[in-house]
């Protein structure tokens, strides 16, 4: 979300939902919400860096190489070009590369996937819709870059160039809807998208993988989602753990992990747990969270130039 007004209108709801979290997070309590742990699953958060990169002014959203040790992938905000941008753990540039035959009309998030063959690809999701004008949304897909020593030296304006893209587009069954949280789950491919709502929880929809065709599908909707904090739908970012047990989300001040239980045959019972907050540290504005290629740690970023590049190592 990078329009002025609408950050100053948000200014509010994150002061609110700081002190909320703050609140539910000191207790162990139960609602309808779900039930946050009395001891965390995860240590306290680190710094490991700063994004270097002068170009990466809104990152939107992060995603960990399936592929690739200690690569990270991230994106800014509507307003940029179709650019992504690669990092290392510690916040270094690797490179950047311009996205063929994609637009950035609202890019919020981004994630990784690893095929059955073991190629890795990239997702993009157009998803934002601030003002609530867009009649259907777009999920780009790319072949993972490979990074190079040299592949540093690139920027905006002299900018690397990936495969040409594919495309899935869809539309709600409801209503015109603004989203800003994508994930792909790593066995079945199935995309989720999870709303993002200051007047009631998040809606959780999926989207079939399906690329390349010309017909614009229909989201499926699944459930609703809230989570322990006020408003309890105003989810910013997420990922799907590499084993496909976990979901972590998060909000402009915490994150929330959801874990399926072992005696699960469904996935998507994993949306009837209670999730547990998890500390992720101070961000301007957190809007991107993923997991780490191990799922051993979580990595989060802000919007702003030089933000912090935090990781969370779980116990």
């Amino acid at each position: 979300m990078s329009n002025k007004t609408i950050a100053k209108f948000y200014a509010f709801v994150i002061s609110t939902a700081f002190l909320s979290t703050f609140f539910f997070s000191c207790s162990d309590i139960s609602s309808n919400n779900g039930r946050i742990a009395s001891e965390s699953h995860y240590d306290p958060p680190k710094i490991t860096g700063t994004i270097k990169s002068a170009d990466i002014t809104e990152s939107s959203g992060i995603a960990a190489s399936r592929c690739q040790n200690n690569v990270l992938w991230t994106h800014n905000d509507s307003g940029d070009g179709p650019f992504i941008f690669a990092l290392n753990g510690s916040g270094e540039s690797l490179g950047t590369w311009k996205v063929q035959n994609a637009e950035n009309i609202d890019w919020e998030d981004i994630a990784a996937y690893k095929d059955k063959g073991g190629k890795c690809f990239l997702y993009i999701g157009d998803i934002g819709d601030n003002e609530s004008k867009l009649t259907e949304h777009a999920v780009y897909r790319i072949k993972e870059p490979i990074f190079s020593s040299s592949d540093s030296k690139s920027d905006r304006q002299n900018p690397l160039t990936t495969e040409v893209v594919e495309v899935v587009r869809f539309k709600y069954p409801d209503h015109r809807q603004n989203a800003e949280t994508l994930m792909v789950h790593p066995i079945s491919g199935d995309i989720y998208v999870l709303t993002k709502r200051v007047n009631g929880p998040a809606g959780v929809y999926r989207v079939k993988p399906d690329f390349g065709s010309p017909e614009t599908q229909k989201a499926q909707i699944l459930t609703e989602i809230s989570i322990p904090a006020i408003p309890n739908g105003l989810l910013t970012g997420g990922d799907i753990s590499p084993d496909g047990r976990r979901i972590i989300i998060c909000d402009y001040t915490q994150a929330y992990e959801y874990i399926l239980p072992d005696s699960a045959a469904n996935f998507d019972e994993i949306w009837k747990q209670k999730p547990e907050i998890v500390n992720i540290g101070e961000r301007r504005q957190g809007e991107g969270v993923c997991y780490s290629v191990d799922g051993t740690s979580i990595f989060a970023t802000s919007e702003g130039k030089k933000s912090p590049l935090i990781e969370v190592k779980r116990r």
